[in-house]
């Protein structure tokens, strides 16, 4: 690290070499100056990190330097020497922000090695707690912007912090429309602006820069008159533009205010900075919410195509489902009718068609809930009962098409929260694509077990398999191994399982045929 700069100015040469030598010695970069004059032209050009002048010179005096060393280089310390110290003197040093006070002669040189680095260390330790009393203020408001992302609610925050860091009683935001060009006024504070302050928002945009107007100040006399018809006496516009954002912020006083000086234009164009990031923020992210609404309706659309889809090649088996039920009420009614029936007989036959009704009422509402899109909701499932009710359901399609089916429940399967027609779709999709893949008829096995984290199912098949090169292609939406398919039904059940915090997947080396596992956790999605 390099060592800290000592400016020595005094016109006395045997004091300014005294300094240089000790300095020197102490491990310090020392440049000397007898000539105040020369003195602020050295600091014009030269950056230091301490000034140590004499008060009492002759034609400019030390703190006529300190002055100009404050207005050059705001950081520097500054430490004064004197042989002449009053309470006068050390008074209009504290007044001019000194950091430090050494009176000639030295006793020793340690008394002004002492002195110098205490005035760089008070002069830093100021400096520091200048900035971060300064920079606070603006990461709280950094931060309550960035954190609103609907454009509204972030507009109120804007022109709320305007008025409370610019001290004012009147801001606004104004946008640029993209077509006609012309600036609209999307929402203000304080006095509702006239429409004269177009005027003064079309030159702000226009120009790309910043403009500060005060009433009785030098500038131009129309923004000026603009200004004191309104009432105000002082205003600040900034410009945002951006690619997708032409905004001007306006910030104004009251003519029995002061006005505002640069260090509050410096101070706005921050904030502008700051509203502008937060702004596109917001814009970002309602693009992106847009984007996932519409992808959500997508799917949405694509599980319901699926859906019926699967219905459509369910439709036999389905009638059937309905039909034995509607046929056995049919005999029961008719042999309950019979005249010369006991009446133990006639109950017996009306207790089973009322058996046979609940059991196609529940077929029905189960086959509702399976085509109505997003009708069901997260409940506790019985695995078990499920699969062997899908397994029923498909019993004439699947004996048409001579596949045998074996479920092996293994131990007692736990219950787990799912949504009962979504998971039915996924066994309906795995059972069918077995039964396609087996078109000469063959055997399908499904086991179900429970673990401590949730519930693995297995569906395994003795058909033809899926070719190696093609395994890991086989959740992509319209990848089908077989003529005609859609490719959506393995797609659909991926992204079904997936968002119920589940797996599912192809387990490659279990054969003959392909073997498909799905592991559902218990809570379901985590």
């Amino acid at each position: 690290m390099e060592s800290p700069l000592i400016f020595v100015v005094d016109d006395e040469p045997g004091i300014a070499l005294l300094c240089k030598r000790l300095l020197t010695r102490a491990g310090f970069q020392v440049e000397v100056q007898t000539d105040p004059r020369q003195a602020i032209d050295y600091l014009k050009e030269n950056t230091i990190d301490l000034l140590l002048v004499d008060i009492r010179m002759p034609g400019v005096d030390g703190f006529e330097v300190i002055q100009h060393a404050q207005r050059l280089q705001p950081d520097a310390a500054i430490l004064i020497m004197t042989g002449h110290g009053t309470v006068e003197t050390a008074i209009r040093a504290l007044r001019q922000g000194v950091d430090g006070l050494l009176l000639k002669p030295f006793s020793q040189g340690s008394e002004l090695i002492d002195a110098i680095k205490l005035a760089i260390a008070d002069s830093q330790q100021k400096h520091d707690a200048a900035r971060v009393k300064a920079l606070r203020p603006l990461f709280s408001v950094t931060e309550s912007l960035l954190s609103e992302t609907r454009r509204e609610p972030l507009l109120g925050l804007i022109t709320s912090a305007i008025c409370e860091h610019l001290q004012c009683m009147h801001s606004a935001c104004y946008q640029q429309n993209n077509e006609t060009k012309k600036y609209s006024l999307l929402i203000s504070r304080g006095k509702t602006l006239s429409p004269e302050i177009q005027d003064l928002i079309v030159n702000a945009g226009e120009s790309a820069a910043p403009l500060l107007i005060n009433v009785n100040g030098p500038g131009d006399s129309k923004q000026k008159s603009i200004l004191s018809n309104l009432g105000l006496g002082t205003a600040i516009l900034v410009p945002i533009l951006r690619p997708n954002l032409h905004m001007v912020l306006f910030a104004a006083r009251d003519r029995n205010l002061s006005p505002f000086h640069e260090s509050d234009l410096e101070l706005f164009q921050i904030l502008a900075r700051q509203a502008a990031v937060a702004l596109e923020n917001a814009r970002l992210y309602a693009e992106q919410m847009d984007y996932i609404r519409k992808v959500e309706d997508s799917q949405k659309a694509l599980l319901q195509a699926e859906k019926m889809a699967a219905a459509g090649r369910l439709s036999a088996s389905i009638a059937h489902e309905v039909n034995n039920p509607l046929q056995a009420v049919q005999n029961c009614l008719h042999l309950a009718g019979r005249e010369d029936l006991p009446a133990e007989k006639r109950q017996e036959y009306f207790d089973l068609a009322r058996t046979e009704l609940e059991r196609l009422i529940l077929t029905v509402r189960r086959m509702l809930d399976f085509y109505r899109p997003g009708a069901a909701a997260p409940e506790k499932i019985d695995l078990a009962e499920m699969l062997q009710y899908i397994l029923n359901l498909m019993s004439k399609q699947l004996s048409e098409s001579n596949v045998k089916v074996s479920l092996d429940i293994i131990g007692e399967v736990m219950p787990i929260v799912a949504v009962g027609s979504q998971l039915q779709q996924v066994f309906i999709n795995l059972i069918l694509n077995a039964a396609d893949a087996m078109p000469a008829g063959g055997s399908l096995q499904v086991s179900a077990c429970s673990f401590e984290e949730g519930v693995e199912l297995l569906f395994q098949d003795q058909g033809r398999g899926i070719p190696k090169e093609q395994q890991s292609n086989i959740f992509e939406p319209f990848f089908s191994t077989k003529d005609g398919g859609t490719g959506l039904g393995l797609t659909v059940s991926y992204n079904i399982i997936t968002a119920h915090g589940g797996v599912l997947e192809l387990l490659p080396k279990r054969g003959p045929g392909a073997c498909f596992r799905i592991f559902l956790p218990q809570g379901g999605k985590q």
